[in-house]
């Protein structure tokens, strides 16, 4: 009862009569629910323990945050870009929520885990509320829209914050859910797209690796990375083709068990195809491969997090990572992952390196010890987290 007393408390628009039910009971989301669990899994897994919440909201560093977040929202009135800005964590709100929450099972500490997730949240109302420009403009955001539509998602959102949402950290503050209305305002919620990622397609793979002796192997897995179309309705482009030769002809070598395909939704912006789907699909019909034999994960949007995401699905796979996989790509993408600046990147960009570039195989061929710091979530990029 008290996280609803909450919720309610925290409302700073009139909200129309027909947007919520309360005659029927609190309702879920099941789009909403997916993408908050993906994107903000600690701050989400309060939604689904009240004494917990309770317990952080009756902190008094936090309540006294809350409120001051919750008065500057009431001041806006119904200025919904008003309420977009005011529901921006200033570092000090941040900092204050990250020290409080609690959880566990994260490799750097749950304030770490809490303080990526604020970050997301930002991230996600400056871009797809203020219309802050991000930092790949060439395949993230919302494009260019129309004023009034704009004002329209952001109105929706404002709304949808504050309508009860089952299993929602709505009763601690609504930007999480006026973030996830952005983006489902958006058509963005790429993040889900292919959850469960370890049924599908990866199915008969995931069943193999499960009995697979990884000893028999030189490496784990061969990486084979993206290089996305820029034409639209193109589903794989000319590299990506060159790319699948590559793979099969390596595959045949019989020194890899499993080929993990990378490549999301990203070139051109808001394209239909994902490009490790249409890898996939060339590899059984072009060249053989059987589908066992193959994952894909279909999220990844640069070379830096092919390699985060690779390793991802190493680990659900079972994989020992203290045996290498090998990354193959096109002899310029290869030379520029072997590069310093590829490191250099990978810290700037996601904190860690996903993983070790080892020892040049051939042109086309790098050696890689993945690493563990890849399961970090990180929804700053919201539609890859």
């Amino acid at each position: 009862m008290a996280v609803m007393a909450a919720a309610a408390a925290l409302s700073f628009t009139t909200v129309p009569a027909s947007a919520g039910a309360p005659d029927t009971g609190i309702v879920r989301d099941t789009v909403a629910e997916s993408l908050s669990k993906r994107l903000f899994p600690l701050l989400d897994a309060l939604g689904h323990d009240p004494a917990a919440l309770n317990a952080l909201q009756a902190r008094p560093e936090v309540a006294a945050m809350l409120r001051a977040r919750y008065d500057r929202r009431a001041a806006c009135g119904t200025d919904v870009g008003c309420v977009a800005q005011a529901m921006i964590w200033t570092d000090g709100e941040a900092q204050v929520l990250a020290a409080a929450v609690p959880g566990q099972g994260m490799d750097d500490g749950a304030a770490a885990q809490a303080a990526r997730e604020i970050a997301g949240v930002n991230a996600i109302v400056r871009t797809y509320g203020l219309g802050q420009v991000p930092a790949y403009p060439q395949i993230d955001g919302a494009g260019t829209i129309d004023p009034q539509e704009a004002r329209s998602r952001l109105q929706a959102a404002a709304w949808l914050s504050q309508t009860v949402r089952a299993g929602s950290v709505q009763a601690l503050d609504p930007s999480i859910d006026f973030a996830l209305a952005l983006l489902d305002g958006s058509d963005r919620t790429d993040a889900i797209g292919y959850e469960p990622l370890l049924g599908g397609l990866n199915a008969p793979a995931m069943k193999r690796a499960k009995g697979l002796d990884w000893k028999r192997f030189r490496y784990s897995a061969m990486i084979v990375t993206g290089v996305g179309p820029e034409v639209d309705d193109m589903p794989l482009s000319p590299f990506g083709k060159y790319h699948m030769r590559l793979a099969a002809q390596r595959f045949a070598a019989g020194d890899v068990p499993f080929l993990i395909l990378t490549g999301g939704r990203a070139h051109p912006r808001a394209t239909r195809f994902a490009e490790a789907e249409q890898m996939r699909r060339a590899l059984i019909d072009r060249y053989g491969v059987p589908a066992e034999a193959i994952v894909i994960e279909p999220y990844a949007r640069h070379t830096t997090t092919n390699l985060r995401n690779a390793t991802r699905l190493l680990m659900a796979m079972g994989a020992p990572l203290d045996r290498d996989a090998l990354i193959v790509c096109n002899p310029a993408q290869s030379a520029m992952i072997e590069n310093p600046e590829f490191v250099a990147r990978n810290q700037r960009e996601l904190g860690y390196q996903p993983g070790r570039i080892g020892a040049r195989v051939s042109p086309t061929e790098l050696e890689f010890r993945p690493s563990a710091q890849s399961a970090r979530v990180d929804p700053r990029d919201p539609l890859d987290p």
